[in-house]
């Protein structure tokens, strides 16, 4: 099987997210997963959810890394952030009108498998998504999660998708 690796270096800053958001969107339509699918708007998510934890609690340099299946292949989608931090990732869960501790709780709920490793000067976080599943949405896969935790801290950003 033929799988595409591409990575973007990212930058401490928050405006990067958007940017890494756009950089994903144009990488996945050239495997052949359009941006109206929901597999798309899942994996853009969890571009976000990623990108916006490496910026904001390693706040250090870091890179996103995407593995991508073929343009006619059924694998994973794999998207990779590693940054400079030592500190392992924390899943919270955020309550109420909490404006933080959701991102790594979103990514539990969207990817089929997600997880961490420490490299030699830092970490990395990974998470998966089975293209043969088809993506079911990120608004699907979160139906059991109450509408005020997704909605608190959610900002539309200026690409069309949403930030924390």
């Amino acid at each position: 099987m033929r799988v595409l690796q591409v990575q973007l270096e990212i930058g401490a800053d928050p405006a990067e997210v958007g940017r890494a958001r756009r950089w994903a969107r144009s990488r996945l339509a050239c495997c052949g997963i359009g941006s109206d699918e929901a597999l798309a708007e899942t994996l853009l998510l969890l571009v976000s959810e990623l990108v916006t934890n490496a910026v904001v609690h390693a706040g250090t340099p870091s890179v996103l890394r995407m593995l991508l299946p073929g343009r006619h292949t059924q694998g994973s989608v794999r998207v990779e952030v590693a940054d400079l931090s030592t500190c392992p990732p924390r899943q919270r869960h955020a309550d109420g009108e909490d404006t933080n501790g959701r991102g790594l709780e979103l990514v539990s709920g969207l990817a089929d498998r997600w997880g961490w490793q420490r490299e030699d000067f830092g970490k990395r976080i990974w998470c998966e998504l089975d293209r043969s599943g088809g993506g079911q949405g990120p608004v699907a896969a979160l139906s059991g999660v109450p509408a005020e935790q997704l909605a608190v801290g959610a900002v539309s950003s200026a690409d069309g998708g949403l930030s924390a």
